[in-house]
């Protein structure tokens, strides 16, 4: 297995950083490294040192755009990884030696990085856990990116809950899976994150309470839009395993 980690990333407008870290940190229960990066665009939301945990979401303030997530796939070997996702149809877009930024056949950014012996994923915090990213596909480019993340991760392959709907699960241990959603229309790649909640109600109540505002309400989970304008998901699945109710 190339893959040894994974990060979640909170894509967000540089001017609304602040508003992003101080939600995500709360609703993580992490705090804020300092700021990286030549513009400060980049922090790392650390668990407690008495938990034994280690991160696994990152945040980003982008320049341009409303943002939305990203994968970092995490590898002892960021060449090698960067040259499986290329055989496989992504292109690279920047080469920065430790690590590399890819595009997706669909056109979905994502990172290889070097790997920093992570081993335990942070524990559910308030009766959630983000655990997902989730990839917004156009129905023209659906199978290809779906076989495309299948055969550079080697997870095992689900059917979702819904016919637009297949989950990569990663081994046991790493912290963040991949959620692929088959869109209505032909709108470009993107992505968002999703929290696994043992009570939709209860953590939207709680998230809302941080300044998030409820969009929609689907069967078992809430579309949610952060103090930073970002769109992210609450789902009702088990925030230890991922599962949904009686799978």
């Amino acid at each position: 297995m190339i893959i040894r980690w994974t990060y979640a990333f909170v894509d967000r407008p540089a001017a609304r950083l602040p508003e992003a870290r101080a939600f995500w940190a709360a609703v993580t229960g992490t705090r804020p490294s300092e700021p990286r990066g030549e513009q400060g665009e980049f922090m790392t939301l650390l668990p407690d040192a008495g938990e034994g945990a280690d991160a696994c979401v990152k945040l980003q303030g982008v320049a341009e755009g409303d943002g939305g997530a990203h994968l970092d796939l995490c590898a002892e070997d960021v060449g090698q990884l960067a040259g499986a996702a290329r055989e496989l149809g992504a292109d690279l877009v920047a080469d920065h030696g430790d690590w590399a930024v890819l595009r997706s056949p669909a056109g979905q950014l994502f990172c290889a990085v070097r790997r920093h012996d992570e081993t335990v994923r942070p524990p559910v915090v308030a009766g959630s856990r983000l655990d997902q990213v989730c990839l917004d596909i156009p129905p023209s480019a659906y199978a290809a990116e779906s076989d495309f993340w299948a055969a550079l991760t080697g997870w095992e392959r689900l059917r979702g809950s819904r016919p637009e709907f297949e989950v990569l699960r990663p081994p046991t241990g790493l912290p963040v899976r991949i959620l692929l959603q088959r869109l209505d229309d032909g709108r470009p790649a993107s992505a968002h994150l999703d929290l696994a909640c043992a009570d939709v109600a209860e953590v939207r109540a709680r998230h809302e309470e941080l300044g998030a505002v409820a969009v929609h309400h689907g069967p078992h989970w809430s579309v949610m839009r952060d103090p930073a304008g970002g769109i992210y998901c609450l789902t009702g699945r088990d925030p230890q395993t991922g599962a949904l109710p009686g799978h």
